[in-house]
């Protein structure tokens, strides 16, 4: 296997003076909010056409895609400096209770993501959010919303931890992240300040409820940099490791993460399908099959279907590998959902990357209308021609396969001491299917949603 050396890059000057100086994450933060101030203004008062707002360019054709790139090469930095999460700072510096999250939310916060995913990904087709800058206004404005009640009665970023959807699949992607912030145990065992946890004069406390001293995961860590700042011992470590290597050795696995990761798989097949030129066709078929017109029951019931049908093939695959393996088909659900996150990771940017190339020249094109440059009619948004864009998403695919078939085999490898292949071999399959399925439905022609 290769190996990539665990060299800490706080030992490079210039990276440690960066993380530890004054303005950063600061002017990151600043500098993301004021455009998100831009991109809302845009939405609610500019132009009502899609193709012409550039709120809706940003969003959807540049910020999206890149986000499940951004998390598999810098963790989740992003929540570092999402705005929502700076308007949540603002919020508890002036109007804040700082009271403590509540248990509920401790306990069933994951599960609340999943729904919380599951509704907009709904509601987006259903009410056309992404092709109405309307929608998607009145979207960010609910979330804003919901930052700001969070903000203003709960302590540190409650929502970033324990309500954000986007944080949900953040957490998700970030364990197949290549950069990781861990704490070193030896020092901090003599550490008697806590300073990485409660603050100190450099920095606030963890702003997502880490002990670093203890913290095994990047799934909750935005590397803010304030335990960097606030350590007096220099024990924090940042390195960089293999895609998808914290995937390997989940300690205590989690049936809420896992069934996320499987929700996720099914959310990207139902944005493929439902961009396929062949959609009209499947909608004309289920109008017959159930005797309506209605888009919410046709869409709906094929949400439904697309959501459950991976599902029962993880619950499936668990009956098989039971045999196998000995764990029941829960244990099995609970631990090799995680080994589907690498695929999660690759169908998500495979089907983003169509928006980013294809439509990518949107974002610029968007901005002269902004100040009051004309675009000629008939101006192809796309960067990159179809088929090397195709070309893009069939490696990227390959890749995810080739990722989630490593990591199944190495949770395998470190749960069934002799018993490897035999309970490796019904999630092969599975991973196989699923990366097939997705393949077929990037050769199918796509059309453009802006």
């Amino acid at each position: 296997m290769i190996n990539i050396p665990e060299k800490n890059l706080l030992k490079n000057k210039v990276v440690a003076g960066l993380i530890k100086s004054w303005w950063y994450p600061g002017l990151f933060q600043w500098l993301t909010l004021a455009i998100f101030a831009l991109i809302m203004y845009e939405l609610v008062f500019g132009p009502v056409s899609a193709h012409d707002n550039f709120g809706t360019a940003m969003t959807w054709v540049l910020w999206w895609p890149l986000i499940p790139i951004l998390f598999l090469a810098v963790g989740r930095f992003w929540c570092a400096v999402c705005p929502f999460a700076t308007v949540s700072d603002l919020v508890q510096k002036f109007v804040g209770n700082e009271r403590p999250v509540p248990k509920f939310l401790k306990q069933y916060g994951i599960w609340i993501i999943d729904a919380a995913f599951i509704l907009i990904t709904w509601a987006d087709h259903v009410w056309g959010v992404v092709e109405s800058p309307w929608g998607s206004g009145v979207l960010l404005l609910t979330l804003t919303t919901g930052v700001v009640v969070s903000g203003a009665f709960w302590q540190r970023r409650t929502w970033c931890r324990y309500l954000c959807f986007l944080g949900g699949l953040s957490g998700n992607y970030a364990r197949t992240g290549m950069l990781a912030l861990r704490a070193t145990p030896q020092t901090c065992a003599t550490c008697k300040v806590s300073a990485c946890y409660k603050g100190a004069a450099a920095a606030p406390g963890c702003p997502m409820f880490e002990f670093p001293r203890t913290m095994d995961t990047n799934a909750r860590c935005n590397l803010c940099g304030y335990c960097i700042k606030n350590c007096p011992n220099d024990s924090i470590k940042l390195t960089l490791r293999l895609p998808t290597k914290e995937l390997w050795f989940i300690r205590k696995p989690k049936l809420e993460e896992a069934f996320l990761a499987v929700v996720i798989m099914a959310i990207v097949f139902v944005q493929n399908i439902t961009m396929l030129e062949v959609w009209g066709s499947i909608l004309s078929w289920l109008e017959r099959v159930t005797g309506t017109d209605s888009y919410y029951v046709t869409f709906t019931l094929t949400f439904i279907i697309a959501m459950l049908i991976p599902i029962a093939l993880l619950t499936l695959t668990g009956v098989v590998a039971k045999r196998f393996n000995g764990d029941s088909v829960m244990q099995n659900f609970t631990k090799f959902g995680y080994a589907i996150i690498p695929l999660d990771v690759a169908g998500h940017v495979a089907h983003n990357l169509f928006h980013l190339l294809a439509e990518g020249k949107s974002v610029f094109y968007t901005a002269l209308m902004l100040v009051g440059q004309e675009v000629g009619h008939g101006v192809s948004p796309a960067l990159l021609d179809i088929s090397t864009i195709q070309l893009l998403q069939y490696i990227l695919l390959a890749l995810g396969i080739a990722g989630a078939l490593y990591t199944a085999y190495r949770i395998t490898q470190g749960n069934y001491r002799g018993k490897t292949w035999g309970a490796l071999l019904p999630y092969a399959a599975l991973i196989l299917l699923l990366g097939a399925v997705n393949i077929w439905l990037f050769i199918l022609p796509m059309a453009m949603r802006m």
